[in-house]
């Protein structure tokens, strides 16, 4: 019988439900299962260069399936830019050698697209990564789902249910904001979940105008009040094309000057956008002489017992990661295909981005069900 594998194991980005879950996965698989050492580092890819650790056996993964968060902790720390004493350092080489001394076999790394890209630069200086999908905005590239987003799917859809009442009462518009930056995935399905009247997502820039038609139609037909369901990286056409503008400027800078340039007017537009959901409700409220509220739900959607579909989801792709280190498989993330896994190379993976396509069943489904989508 050989040396018994020893892997490495964190949480890095921001904390989602099902992280627990995913760690008890491949620690039980891992340590009950292939008769493996666990070693958790704390704080994501800090604790593996501050060497901040803690032996995971099954003691410390007992009772952890239904705890949200993450017992490792988190940080959105990059190896290759941290802070360390008050300035930004390189800490790869101090992963590296910490990656040596504890003698691993792999390394696992729980988290969304950046711990994707962070991971990817750990393979190529010749680390055995891998690592499992967490976000609940559902948008790492090259998987089915992600352990977070259906848990964070239930609250935001709970959240609008309980606006119904408010918004009836008071014969306002409700607009509730739900996270997702860049993908709409959330928003679209709490929105079609919860009966939203307005769905406003990244992918299809709106029409100020169009959303006050169709809330000022409702009127007509003796119904005074509108819910908003909007992700908080929706954007108004206007602001689309200025972005765009912006982007395309700074891929086509040429020099330093050009570059800083084009970067300081990228960030004034970014920066334009925020507070936006306010600012569409005021607008809302002028064009359709409605009162408007707002609910931004935040980081509520982050927390909480994991849902049954997120615990089961994280126990899958934990002990299939576990399989895929026993078998000497690296450089992979392990990706959820259909009720099974498949490993996908992580340079596949890495700086993409998975947005809700504009033929997607959710998105034809909430127009036939007559949801405006602001376009």
């Amino acid at each position: 019988m050989g040396k018994a594998k020893r892997i490495g194991i964190l949480t890095s980005g921001g904390d989602s439900p099902g992280l627990n879950a995913a760690i008890r996965g491949v620690g039980k698989a891992a340590l009950g299962f292939y008769a493996m050492e666990l070693i958790g580092f704390r704080d994501g890819f800090r604790g593996l260069a501050e060497d901040h650790r803690m032996r995971l056996e099954k003691n410390a993964l007992a009772g952890i399936l239904t705890v949200g968060g993450t017992i490792l902790g988190t940080s959105r720390d990059k190896p290759h830019r941290m802070e360390i004493d008050g300035r930004m350092r390189d800490m790869t080489k101090a992963i590296i050698k910490n990656y040596q001394s504890h003698k691993l076999d792999a390394l696992v790394c729980l988290g969304g697209g950046g711990t994707q890209k962070n991971a990817l630069r750990l393979a190529q200086e010749g680390l055995h990564v891998l690592t499992l999908p967490k976000t609940i905005d559902n948008d790492v590239a090259m998987t089915d789902a992600t352990f977070g987003f259906d848990t964070a799917l239930g609250i935001a859809t709970e959240a609008i249910d309980r606006l119904h009442s408010t918004a009836h009462s008071h014969h306002r518009i409700v607009v509730a904001e739900v996270m997702g930056h860049r993908a709409g995935w959330l928003a679209l399905g709490a929105g079609i979940a919860g009966g939203a009247d307005v769905i406003l997502i990244p992918e299809i820039p709106y029409d100020i105008s169009i959303i006050a038609q169709a809330i000022r139609r409702r009127s007509r037909h003796g119904t005074n009040f509108s819910i908003v369901a909007v992700a908080e990286g929706a954007m108004s056409k206007e602001d689309a094309r200025a972005l765009q503008v912006a982007e395309q400027s700074k891929a086509k800078a040429r020099n330093k000057f050009q570059q800083q340039a084009a970067k300081l007017h990228l960030k004034s537009v970014v920066d334009k956008h925020r507070g936006n959901t306010l600012r569409l409700a005021r607008q809302l409220e002028e064009l359709t002489q409605l009162e408007s509220r707002v609910t931004i739900l935040g980081y509520v959607q982050r927390g909480g017992t994991p849902s049954a579909a997120d615990r089961l989801l994280a126990t899958r792709l934990g002990t299939a990661c576990a399989d895929l280190i026993q078998e000497g498989i690296s450089g992979v993330m392990v990706a959820s295909r259909g009720e099974g896994t498949e490993p996908v190379p992580l340079e596949k993976v890495a700086g993409k981005l998975k947005t809700v396509p504009l033929e997607h069943p959710w998105v034809e489904s909430a127009r036939r069900v007559g949801t405006c989508l602001g376009d």
